[in-house]
């Protein structure tokens, strides 16, 4: 099931939840305010690689990992 992120029309609250691909009904919820007055947003998302290889396929520009 993918996560669809969301933002809340009354409070502007941004939230993800996870949902079937075809659901039924838009029962999103805000976890905030519980208002059902969301709107779905386009989200960012990453691809990893398994090869074992130590480059990365994308820039890391903006990224700036902990440690």
């Amino acid at each position: 099931m993918p996560i669809y992120e969301y933002i809340c029309l009354k409070c502007d609250n941004k939230f993800a939840l996870l949902q079937s691909l075809y659901p039924a009904e838009n029962n999103a919820e805000c976890p905030k305010c519980s208002s059902r007055k969301v709107k779905k947003v386009i989200s960012t998302f990453s691809l990893g690689t398994d090869s074992g290889n130590s480059a990365s396929p994308m820039p890391a520009s903006g990224f700036s990992g902990g440690g």
